[in-house]
């Protein structure tokens, strides 16, 4: 694999607008949604991580962790959530290190299990996550997969 950086915001927190910028043109979620998470971890006021790839200072690979990912299992916390690779770049393991850096940072932290909800089938299987039951998503006709990382 190329020589990318993984690193969490707090390791680079100049990075703060431009993250914010690109989970905002990833996902459609408002730009001060992402803001106002990613600056609760900075401040301390959180240990709800985000953590992100560069190539480079671009950043080619994201993630994030929240409370609750829009769905009804508010139980099911905290949720990994935002997961994304440029397309350019996916096939190279970047998500599978991405998600590996965030259990062991919040497991570091105290913080375990972590769920995840997800359309996919087969890929999170890849890293340790199981599937754990189905929810409702805010807005969503259809349940979405809730899986489970112990």
């Amino acid at each position: 694999m190329k020589d990318y950086a993984f690193v969490s915001l707090r390791e680079r927190p100049e990075l703060l607008d431009r993250a914010a910028d690109w989970f905002h043109d990833k996902w459609g979620v408002p730009q001060e949604a992402y803001l106002s998470c990613m600056t609760a971890y900075l401040t301390g006021e959180t240990e709800n991580g985000w953590y992100l790839c560069l190539d480079g200072e671009r950043i080619i690979g994201g993630l994030g962790v929240i409370d609750n990912d829009f769905h009804d299992r508010k139980d099911l916390t905290p949720n990994v959530c935002a997961v994304y690779t440029e397309e350019a770049y996916r096939g190279r393991g970047i998500a599978g290190r991405l998600l590996r850096l965030v259990v062991e940072d919040m497991r570091s932290k105290g913080v375990s299990p972590l769920y995840l909800v997800t359309d996919h089938i087969g890929f999170y299987e890849r890293y340790g996550w199981q599937f754990l039951c189905m929810a409702q998503g805010d807005g969503e006709p259809e349940l979405t997969r809730v899986y489970i990382h112990r």
